[in-house]
Protein backbone atom coordinates (compact mmCIF):
# COMPACT_ATOMS: atom_id res chain seq x y z
CA UNK A 1 0.00 0.00 0.00
CA UNK A 2 1.30 3.46 -0.92
CA UNK A 3 1.93 5.97 1.88
CA UNK A 4 -1.04 8.19 2.59
CA UNK A 5 1.29 11.22 2.29
CA UNK A 6 4.79 11.33 0.84
CA UNK A 7 6.97 14.43 0.56
CA UNK A 8 9.97 14.41 -1.78
CA UNK A 9 12.56 17.21 -1.87
CA UNK A 10 10.27 19.94 -0.48
CA UNK A 11 12.02 23.33 -0.41
CA UNK A 12 10.51 26.68 0.61
CA UNK A 13 12.40 29.98 0.71
CA UNK A 14 11.45 33.36 2.16
CA UNK A 15 13.47 36.59 1.91
CA UNK A 16 16.57 36.05 4.00
CA UNK A 17 15.74 32.52 5.15
CA UNK A 18 15.20 29.00 3.80
CA UNK A 19 12.37 27.55 5.87
CA UNK A 20 12.49 24.04 4.35
CA UNK A 21 15.33 22.48 2.37
CA UNK A 22 14.98 19.17 0.51
CA UNK A 23 12.54 17.70 3.06
CA UNK A 24 11.48 14.10 2.37
CA UNK A 25 9.46 11.68 4.49
CA UNK A 26 6.24 9.64 4.38
CA UNK A 27 3.22 9.01 6.61
CA UNK A 28 1.45 5.65 6.33
CA UNK A 29 -2.30 5.03 6.75
CA UNK A 30 -3.05 4.32 10.42
CA UNK A 31 0.28 5.79 11.56
CA UNK A 32 0.64 8.49 14.22
CA UNK A 33 3.78 10.24 12.98
CA UNK A 34 5.53 12.95 15.01
CA UNK A 35 7.21 15.94 13.38
CA UNK A 36 9.86 17.18 15.81
CA UNK A 37 12.03 20.25 15.79
CA UNK A 38 12.89 23.26 17.89
CA UNK A 39 11.15 26.58 17.32
CA UNK A 40 11.98 27.89 13.84
CA UNK A 41 13.00 24.46 12.51
CA UNK A 42 10.45 24.70 9.68
CA UNK A 43 7.60 22.54 11.00
CA UNK A 44 4.83 25.12 10.64
CA UNK A 45 5.90 26.07 7.11
CA UNK A 46 5.95 22.42 6.10
CA UNK A 47 2.45 21.65 7.35
CA UNK A 48 1.13 24.84 5.72
CA UNK A 49 2.45 23.48 2.42
CA UNK A 50 0.70 20.17 3.04
CA UNK A 51 -2.54 22.00 3.88
CA UNK A 52 -2.36 24.27 0.83
CA UNK A 53 -1.77 27.56 2.64
CA UNK A 54 1.65 27.95 1.02
CA UNK A 55 3.25 26.56 -2.15
CA UNK A 56 6.61 24.84 -2.16
CA UNK A 57 9.30 26.31 -4.41
CA UNK A 58 10.64 22.85 -5.20
CA UNK A 59 9.68 19.22 -4.56
CA UNK A 60 6.66 16.95 -4.91
CA UNK A 61 3.71 15.94 -2.74
CA UNK A 62 2.24 12.47 -3.28
CA UNK A 63 -1.22 11.56 -1.95
CA UNK A 64 -1.98 7.83 -1.89
CA UNK A 65 0.88 7.41 -4.37
CA UNK A 66 -0.30 10.06 -6.86
CA UNK A 67 1.33 13.48 -7.37
CA UNK A 68 -0.99 16.30 -6.28
CA UNK A 69 -0.85 20.08 -6.34
CA UNK A 70 -2.56 21.32 -3.18
CA UNK A 71 -3.38 24.89 -4.09
CA UNK A 72 -5.64 25.81 -1.18
CA UNK A 73 -7.00 24.55 2.15
CA UNK A 74 -10.28 23.79 0.34
CA UNK A 75 -8.36 21.48 -2.01
CA UNK A 76 -6.61 19.88 0.97
CA UNK A 77 -9.94 19.25 2.68
CA UNK A 78 -11.34 17.81 -0.55
CA UNK A 79 -8.50 15.28 -0.55
CA UNK A 80 -9.24 14.43 3.07
CA UNK A 81 -6.64 16.52 4.94
CA UNK A 82 -7.74 18.17 8.18
CA UNK A 83 -5.66 20.47 10.38
CA UNK A 84 -5.75 21.85 13.91
CA UNK A 85 -3.64 24.99 14.05
CA UNK A 86 -1.56 26.17 17.00
CA UNK A 87 -2.93 29.70 16.56
CA UNK A 88 -6.65 30.08 16.25
CA UNK A 89 -8.65 31.48 13.32
CA UNK A 90 -11.81 32.53 15.11
CA UNK A 91 -14.23 35.45 15.05
CA UNK A 92 -14.57 36.63 18.64
CA UNK A 93 -18.00 38.28 18.18
CA UNK A 94 -19.53 35.01 16.90
CA UNK A 95 -20.63 31.88 18.71
CA UNK A 96 -18.79 28.56 18.84
CA UNK A 97 -21.32 27.04 16.41
CA UNK A 98 -21.04 29.93 13.95
CA UNK A 99 -17.24 29.67 13.95
CA UNK A 100 -17.40 25.95 13.29
CA UNK A 101 -19.81 26.51 10.41
CA UNK A 102 -17.50 29.11 8.85
CA UNK A 103 -14.70 26.55 8.81
CA UNK A 104 -16.69 23.98 6.86
CA UNK A 105 -16.91 24.09 3.07
CA UNK A 106 -20.50 22.82 3.04
CA UNK A 107 -22.01 23.25 6.51
CA UNK A 108 -25.27 21.40 7.17
CA UNK A 109 -28.38 23.15 8.51
CA UNK A 110 -27.91 24.71 11.95
CA UNK A 111 -29.85 22.09 13.91
CA UNK A 112 -28.01 19.25 12.21
CA UNK A 113 -24.63 20.93 12.75
CA UNK A 114 -25.36 21.49 16.43
CA UNK A 115 -26.33 17.85 16.81
CA UNK A 116 -23.06 16.76 15.14
CA UNK A 117 -21.00 19.15 17.25
CA UNK A 118 -22.58 17.95 20.49
CA UNK A 119 -21.94 14.35 19.44
CA UNK A 120 -18.24 15.11 18.87
CA UNK A 121 -18.00 16.97 22.18
CA UNK A 122 -19.60 14.05 23.99
CA UNK A 123 -17.34 11.50 22.30
CA UNK A 124 -14.17 13.37 23.19
CA UNK A 125 -15.29 14.52 26.64
CA UNK A 126 -14.74 18.21 25.77
CA UNK A 127 -16.79 20.75 27.70
CA UNK A 128 -17.96 23.51 25.35
CA UNK A 129 -21.25 25.33 24.88
CA UNK A 130 -22.00 25.72 21.14
CA UNK A 131 -23.88 28.95 21.85
CA UNK A 132 -21.13 30.73 23.79
CA UNK A 133 -19.54 33.79 22.19
CA UNK A 134 -15.87 33.16 21.43
CA UNK A 135 -14.66 36.34 23.17
CA UNK A 136 -15.90 34.90 26.47
CA UNK A 137 -13.85 31.70 26.15
CA UNK A 138 -10.49 30.85 27.65
CA UNK A 139 -7.61 29.88 25.36
CA UNK A 140 -8.17 26.22 26.21
CA UNK A 141 -11.82 26.43 25.21
CA UNK A 142 -10.91 28.16 21.93
CA UNK A 143 -8.50 25.34 21.16
CA UNK A 144 -11.38 22.88 21.49
CA UNK A 145 -13.27 24.67 18.71
CA UNK A 146 -10.40 24.02 16.30
CA UNK A 147 -10.21 20.35 17.29
CA UNK A 148 -13.95 19.81 16.87
CA UNK A 149 -14.01 21.66 13.54
CA UNK A 150 -11.24 19.46 12.11
CA UNK A 151 -12.72 16.19 13.32
CA UNK A 152 -16.15 16.98 11.89
CA UNK A 153 -14.67 16.58 8.38
CA UNK A 154 -13.68 12.92 9.06
CA UNK A 155 -10.17 13.39 7.64
CA UNK A 156 -7.94 10.72 6.09
CA UNK A 157 -4.89 12.67 7.27
CA UNK A 158 -5.16 14.80 10.39
CA UNK A 159 -2.43 17.37 11.09
CA UNK A 160 -2.27 18.50 14.70
CA UNK A 161 -0.05 21.47 15.58
CA UNK A 162 0.40 21.67 19.36
CA UNK A 163 -3.18 20.49 20.03
CA UNK A 164 -2.72 19.92 23.77
CA UNK A 165 -0.86 23.09 24.72
CA UNK A 166 -3.76 24.35 26.82
CA UNK A 167 -5.74 21.18 27.50
CA UNK A 168 -6.07 19.61 30.92
CA UNK A 169 -4.63 16.14 31.61
CA UNK A 170 -8.02 14.47 31.36
CA UNK A 171 -8.77 16.24 28.08
CA UNK A 172 -5.39 15.15 26.72
CA UNK A 173 -6.08 11.53 27.58
CA UNK A 174 -9.52 11.71 25.97
CA UNK A 175 -7.98 13.23 22.85
CA UNK A 176 -5.33 10.50 22.73
CA UNK A 177 -8.02 7.83 22.94
CA UNK A 178 -9.75 9.43 19.98
CA UNK A 179 -6.53 9.73 17.96
CA UNK A 180 -5.67 6.10 18.60
CA UNK A 181 -9.17 5.10 17.48
CA UNK A 182 -8.86 7.21 14.32
CA UNK A 183 -5.49 5.62 13.56
CA UNK A 184 -6.93 2.14 14.09
CA UNK A 185 -9.58 3.01 11.50
CA UNK A 186 -6.86 3.94 8.97
CA UNK A 187 -6.55 7.70 9.46
CA UNK A 188 -2.96 8.94 9.22
CA UNK A 189 -1.99 11.52 11.84
CA UNK A 190 0.87 14.00 11.61
CA UNK A 191 1.46 15.23 15.15
CA UNK A 192 3.50 18.27 16.18
CA UNK A 193 4.17 18.84 19.86
CA UNK A 194 6.95 20.06 22.13
CA UNK A 195 5.64 17.81 24.90
CA UNK A 196 7.96 14.91 24.30
CA UNK A 197 6.28 12.73 26.90
CA UNK A 198 3.16 12.92 24.71
CA UNK A 199 5.19 11.99 21.62
CA UNK A 200 6.60 8.95 23.40
CA UNK A 201 3.17 7.83 24.60
CA UNK A 202 1.29 8.44 21.35
CA UNK A 203 3.51 8.22 18.26
CA UNK A 204 5.04 5.23 16.49
CA UNK A 205 7.55 7.17 14.38
CA UNK A 206 9.17 10.60 14.42
CA UNK A 207 10.89 12.71 11.76
CA UNK A 208 13.26 15.33 13.15
CA UNK A 209 13.84 18.74 11.55
CA UNK A 210 16.68 21.11 12.34
CA UNK A 211 17.32 24.31 10.45
CA UNK A 212 14.68 23.37 7.87
CA UNK A 213 16.31 20.03 7.01
CA UNK A 214 15.50 16.44 7.96
CA UNK A 215 18.33 15.36 10.26
CA UNK A 216 17.01 12.00 11.36
CA UNK A 217 14.14 9.75 12.38
CA UNK A 218 13.48 7.63 15.44
CA UNK A 219 11.01 5.40 17.23
CA UNK A 220 9.72 7.59 20.09
CA UNK A 221 8.82 4.57 22.20
CA UNK A 222 12.47 3.49 22.14
CA UNK A 223 13.86 6.94 23.07
CA UNK A 224 13.74 9.02 26.23
CA UNK A 225 12.20 12.52 26.04
CA UNK A 226 15.60 13.98 26.87
CA UNK A 227 17.28 12.12 24.02
CA UNK A 228 14.61 13.31 21.57
CA UNK A 229 15.14 16.89 22.75
CA UNK A 230 18.88 16.55 22.17
CA UNK A 231 18.28 15.19 18.66
CA UNK A 232 16.11 18.26 17.98
CA UNK A 233 18.63 20.85 19.14
CA UNK A 234 21.77 18.98 18.06
CA UNK A 235 23.40 19.40 21.47
CA UNK A 236 23.20 18.18 25.04
CA UNK A 237 20.27 19.50 27.04
CA UNK A 238 21.28 21.63 30.01
CA UNK A 239 19.86 20.92 33.45
CA UNK A 240 18.25 23.73 35.42
CA UNK A 241 20.38 25.12 38.23
CA UNK A 242 19.73 23.66 41.67
CA UNK A 243 17.21 25.72 43.63
CA UNK A 244 17.91 23.93 46.89
CA UNK A 245 20.43 26.53 48.03
CA UNK A 246 18.20 29.56 47.32
CA UNK A 247 17.48 32.01 50.10
CA UNK A 248 14.40 34.17 50.52
CA UNK A 249 14.07 37.76 51.59
CA UNK A 250 11.06 39.46 53.16
CA UNK A 251 7.62 39.50 51.55
CA UNK A 252 7.92 41.48 48.34
CA UNK A 253 4.49 40.97 46.78
CA UNK A 254 1.39 40.68 48.97
CA UNK A 255 -2.19 40.24 47.79
CA UNK A 256 -5.18 40.17 50.13
CA UNK A 257 -8.94 40.24 49.69
CA UNK A 258 -8.60 40.59 45.92
CA UNK A 259 -12.01 40.45 44.28
CA UNK A 260 -13.15 41.38 40.78
CA UNK A 261 -16.24 40.66 38.69
CA UNK A 262 -15.87 38.30 35.75
CA UNK A 263 -16.22 39.66 32.25
CA UNK A 264 -19.94 39.51 31.31
CA UNK A 265 -21.67 37.29 30.61
CA UNK A 266 -19.55 34.18 31.34
CA UNK A 267 -16.33 35.35 32.99
CA UNK A 268 -15.14 33.95 36.33
CA UNK A 269 -15.26 36.37 39.26
CA UNK A 270 -12.32 36.54 41.64
CA UNK A 271 -13.31 35.95 45.26
CA UNK A 272 -11.14 37.16 48.15
CA UNK A 273 -7.84 35.96 46.73
CA UNK A 274 -4.79 36.29 48.94
CA UNK A 275 -1.15 35.17 48.81
CA UNK A 276 2.35 36.44 49.57
CA UNK A 277 5.57 36.00 47.61
CA UNK A 278 8.99 36.58 49.16
CA UNK A 279 11.99 38.10 47.45
CA UNK A 280 13.76 35.26 45.62
CA UNK A 281 10.67 33.04 45.58
CA UNK A 282 8.69 31.54 42.69
CA UNK A 283 5.02 31.11 43.56
CA UNK A 284 3.02 28.75 41.33
CA UNK A 285 -0.71 28.86 40.64
CA UNK A 286 -2.23 25.72 39.09
CA UNK A 287 -5.77 25.16 37.84
CA UNK A 288 -8.00 23.94 35.03
CA UNK A 289 -8.49 26.50 32.23
CA UNK A 290 -11.35 28.94 32.76
CA UNK A 291 -11.25 29.12 36.56
CA UNK A 292 -10.18 32.75 36.81
CA UNK A 293 -6.53 32.60 35.75
CA UNK A 294 -6.87 35.29 33.08
CA UNK A 295 -8.92 37.52 35.38
CA UNK A 296 -6.28 37.15 38.11
CA UNK A 297 -3.37 38.08 35.84
CA UNK A 298 -5.35 41.06 34.51
CA UNK A 299 -6.18 42.25 38.03
CA UNK A 300 -2.57 41.93 39.19
CA UNK A 301 -1.19 43.73 36.13
CA UNK A 302 -3.76 46.53 36.34
CA UNK A 303 -5.71 45.67 33.17
CA UNK A 304 -8.82 44.83 35.21
CA UNK A 305 -10.22 46.88 38.10
CA UNK A 306 -10.37 45.02 41.39
CA UNK A 307 -10.97 45.60 45.09
CA UNK A 308 -8.70 44.50 47.91
CA UNK A 309 -4.99 45.09 48.31
CA UNK A 310 -2.00 44.48 46.01
CA UNK A 311 1.25 45.56 47.61
CA UNK A 312 4.74 45.74 46.11
CA UNK A 313 7.40 46.30 48.79
CA UNK A 314 4.62 47.58 51.06
CA UNK A 315 3.18 50.08 48.57
CA UNK A 316 -0.48 49.50 47.65
CA UNK A 317 -1.03 49.32 43.88
CA UNK A 318 -4.76 48.61 43.80
CA UNK A 319 -5.60 52.00 42.24
CA UNK A 320 -2.52 52.25 40.03
CA UNK A 321 -2.67 51.95 36.24
CA UNK A 322 -0.75 49.38 34.19
CA UNK A 323 1.91 51.98 33.34
CA UNK A 324 2.28 53.05 36.99
CA UNK A 325 2.65 49.45 38.15
CA UNK A 326 5.30 48.85 35.51
CA UNK A 327 7.24 51.95 36.57
CA UNK A 328 7.18 50.69 40.16
CA UNK A 329 8.54 47.30 39.08
CA UNK A 330 5.58 44.99 38.35
CA UNK A 331 5.90 43.40 34.90
CA UNK A 332 3.44 40.86 33.48
CA UNK A 333 3.11 38.38 30.61
CA UNK A 334 -0.48 37.40 29.69
CA UNK A 335 -1.52 33.97 28.42
CA UNK A 336 -2.25 35.00 24.82
CA UNK A 337 0.92 36.15 23.07
CA UNK A 338 -0.63 37.10 19.71
CA UNK A 339 -2.57 40.35 19.98
CA UNK A 340 -2.22 40.70 23.76
CA UNK A 341 1.41 40.27 24.77
CA UNK A 342 2.56 41.35 21.30
CA UNK A 343 1.08 43.00 18.21
CA UNK A 344 1.82 40.77 15.18
CA UNK A 345 1.81 43.65 12.66
CA UNK A 346 4.40 45.65 14.62
CA UNK A 347 8.16 45.12 14.65
CA UNK A 348 9.98 43.59 17.60
CA UNK A 349 11.44 47.02 18.37
CA UNK A 350 7.97 48.55 18.40
CA UNK A 351 6.71 45.72 20.59
CA UNK A 352 9.55 46.42 23.00
CA UNK A 353 8.33 50.01 23.35
CA UNK A 354 4.84 48.84 24.28
CA UNK A 355 5.89 47.54 27.70
CA UNK A 356 9.50 48.69 28.30
CA UNK A 357 9.31 52.36 27.31
CA UNK A 358 9.53 53.67 30.89
CA UNK A 359 11.81 51.16 32.61
CA UNK A 360 14.27 51.06 29.68
CA UNK A 361 13.98 54.71 28.59
CA UNK A 362 12.64 53.89 25.11
CA UNK A 363 10.50 57.05 24.97
CA UNK A 364 10.94 60.59 26.20
CA UNK A 365 8.28 63.31 26.41
CA UNK A 366 6.00 61.19 24.25
CA UNK A 367 8.64 60.69 21.54
CA UNK A 368 9.84 57.16 20.79
CA UNK A 369 13.62 56.75 20.82
CA UNK A 370 13.88 54.45 17.83
CA UNK A 371 17.57 53.67 18.22
CA UNK A 372 17.19 52.75 21.88
CA UNK A 373 14.18 50.56 21.06
CA UNK A 374 16.08 48.71 18.34
CA UNK A 375 19.09 48.26 20.64
CA UNK A 376 16.93 46.86 23.43
CA UNK A 377 15.06 44.51 21.09
CA UNK A 378 18.35 43.35 19.57
CA UNK A 379 19.71 42.68 23.07
CA UNK A 380 16.67 40.55 23.89
CA UNK A 381 17.06 38.64 20.63
CA UNK A 382 20.69 37.85 21.48
CA UNK A 383 20.18 37.08 25.16
CA UNK A 384 17.22 34.76 24.60
CA UNK A 385 18.43 33.17 21.33
CA UNK A 386 15.35 34.37 19.43
CA UNK A 387 15.38 33.24 15.80
CA UNK A 388 14.48 36.45 13.95
CA UNK A 389 16.03 38.52 11.18
CA UNK A 390 16.50 41.41 13.60
CA UNK A 391 14.73 44.08 15.62
CA UNK A 392 12.81 45.22 12.54
CA UNK A 393 11.25 41.79 11.99
CA UNK A 394 7.47 41.76 12.42
CA UNK A 395 6.33 39.91 15.52
CA UNK A 396 3.92 37.96 13.33
CA UNK A 397 6.82 36.58 11.29
CA UNK A 398 8.24 34.66 14.28
CA UNK A 399 7.30 31.12 15.19
CA UNK A 400 5.15 30.85 18.31
CA UNK A 401 8.01 29.67 20.51
CA UNK A 402 10.40 32.36 19.33
CA UNK A 403 7.79 35.07 19.93
CA UNK A 404 7.28 33.69 23.44
CA UNK A 405 11.03 33.84 24.08
CA UNK A 406 11.09 37.46 22.90
CA UNK A 407 8.14 38.43 25.11
CA UNK A 408 9.67 36.75 28.16
CA UNK A 409 13.03 38.35 27.42
CA UNK A 410 11.42 41.77 26.98
CA UNK A 411 9.92 41.56 30.48
CA UNK A 412 12.81 39.87 32.29
CA UNK A 413 15.25 42.34 30.72
CA UNK A 414 13.49 45.13 32.60
CA UNK A 415 14.69 43.57 35.89
CA UNK A 416 11.26 43.74 37.53
CA UNK A 417 10.79 43.54 41.27
CA UNK A 418 7.75 41.37 40.61
CA UNK A 419 7.06 39.26 37.50
CA UNK A 420 3.58 37.84 36.91
CA UNK A 421 3.55 35.39 34.00
CA UNK A 422 0.84 33.12 32.58
CA UNK A 423 1.74 29.95 30.67
CA UNK A 424 5.44 30.89 30.26
CA UNK A 425 6.38 27.95 28.03
CA UNK A 426 3.14 27.34 26.12
CA UNK A 427 4.00 25.93 22.69
CA UNK A 428 7.78 26.16 22.98
CA UNK A 429 10.29 23.35 22.44
CA UNK A 430 12.18 21.62 25.22
CA UNK A 431 15.35 23.65 24.75
CA UNK A 432 13.49 26.97 24.72
CA UNK A 433 11.34 25.93 27.68
CA UNK A 434 14.45 25.12 29.70
CA UNK A 435 15.96 28.46 28.70
CA UNK A 436 12.86 30.40 29.81
CA UNK A 437 12.60 28.51 33.09
CA UNK A 438 16.26 29.09 33.85
CA UNK A 439 15.84 32.82 33.12
CA UNK A 440 13.02 32.95 35.70
CA UNK A 441 15.12 31.07 38.25
CA UNK A 442 17.99 33.50 37.67
CA UNK A 443 15.66 36.49 38.03
CA UNK A 444 14.37 35.12 41.35
CA UNK A 445 17.96 34.59 42.48
CA UNK A 446 18.52 38.33 41.93
CA UNK A 447 15.75 39.09 44.42
CA UNK A 448 12.60 39.29 42.32
CA UNK A 449 9.28 37.78 43.42
CA UNK A 450 7.73 35.69 40.63
CA UNK A 451 4.15 34.47 40.19
CA UNK A 452 3.75 31.70 37.58
CA UNK A 453 0.25 30.73 36.44
CA UNK A 454 0.38 27.48 34.49
CA UNK A 455 -1.69 24.46 33.53
CA UNK A 456 1.52 22.40 33.26
CA UNK A 457 1.91 20.70 36.64
CA UNK A 458 5.33 19.34 35.71
CA UNK A 459 6.47 22.90 35.03
CA UNK A 460 5.16 24.18 38.35
CA UNK A 461 6.70 21.32 40.30
CA UNK A 462 10.05 22.01 38.62
CA UNK A 463 9.95 25.80 39.04
CA UNK A 464 7.92 26.78 42.06
CA UNK A 465 8.81 26.91 45.74
CA UNK A 466 5.14 26.94 46.78
CA UNK A 467 1.95 26.13 44.85
CA UNK A 468 -1.69 27.15 45.22
CA UNK A 469 -4.66 26.13 43.08
CA UNK A 470 -7.33 28.42 41.61
CA UNK A 471 -10.82 27.00 41.21
CA UNK A 472 -13.97 28.99 40.36
CA UNK A 473 -12.18 32.22 41.23
CA UNK A 474 -10.99 31.11 44.67
CA UNK A 475 -7.38 30.39 45.61
CA UNK A 476 -6.42 27.53 47.90
CA UNK A 477 -3.86 27.89 50.69
CA UNK A 478 -0.28 27.57 49.44
CA UNK A 479 1.51 24.24 49.66
CA UNK A 480 5.29 23.78 49.91
CA UNK A 481 6.45 21.94 46.79
CA UNK A 482 8.82 19.74 48.81
CA UNK A 483 5.88 18.08 50.53
CA UNK A 484 3.30 18.37 47.79
CA UNK A 485 1.01 15.50 46.91
CA UNK A 486 -0.22 15.20 43.30
CA UNK A 487 -3.44 13.74 44.67
CA UNK A 488 -3.90 16.79 46.90
CA UNK A 489 -3.37 19.15 43.94
CA UNK A 490 -5.87 17.09 41.97
CA UNK A 491 -8.47 17.43 44.71
CA UNK A 492 -7.94 21.19 44.79
CA UNK A 493 -8.18 21.46 41.01
CA UNK A 494 -11.46 19.54 41.21
CA UNK A 495 -12.85 22.13 43.62
CA UNK A 496 -12.42 20.42 47.01
CA UNK A 497 -11.68 23.76 48.69
CA UNK A 498 -14.70 25.44 47.10
CA UNK A 499 -17.27 24.51 49.77
CA UNK A 500 -17.72 26.47 52.97
CA UNK A 501 -16.87 24.76 56.30
CA UNK A 502 -19.54 22.26 57.24
CA UNK A 503 -20.98 22.01 53.73
CA UNK A 504 -20.69 18.84 51.62
CA UNK A 505 -17.54 18.88 49.54
CA UNK A 506 -18.02 18.68 45.75
CA UNK A 507 -17.03 15.43 44.10
CA UNK A 508 -13.45 15.79 42.77
CA UNK A 509 -13.20 15.26 39.03
CA UNK A 510 -9.54 14.97 38.16
CA UNK A 511 -7.24 13.29 40.72
CA UNK A 512 -7.40 9.87 39.02
CA UNK A 513 -5.86 11.46 35.92
CA UNK A 514 -3.14 13.49 37.59
CA UNK A 515 -1.23 10.50 38.82
CA UNK A 516 0.17 10.12 35.30
CA UNK A 517 1.23 13.77 34.96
Amino acid sequence: MAPRLQLTGITKRFPGVTANENVSFAVEPGEIHALLGENGAGKSTLVKIIYGIQRADEGEVLWDGRPVAISSPREARRLGIGMVFQHFSLFEAMTVLENIALGLDHPPPRRELERDVRAVLGTYGLALDPHRLVHTLSVGERQRIEIVRALLTRPKLLIMDEPTSVLTPQEVEKLFETLRQLAAEGCAILYISHKLGEIKALCSKATILRGGKVVGACDPKAETPRRMAELMIGASLKDLSDKAACTYGPDRFAVSGLSAPGEPPFGTSLKEIGFRVRAGEIFGIAGVAGNGQNELVAALSGERRASGRIALDGRDLIGASVAERRRLGLCAVPEERNGHAAVPAMTLAENAVLSARDRKGLASAGIIRGGAARDYASGVIRAFSVKATGAEALAGSLSGGNLQKFIMGREIGQEPAVLVVSQPTWGVDAGAAGFIRQAMIDLAARGAAIVVVSQDLDELLELADRIAVINEGRLSPAIDVKGVSIEEIGLLMGGLHGAAPGEPQPHPTVPHVLGAV
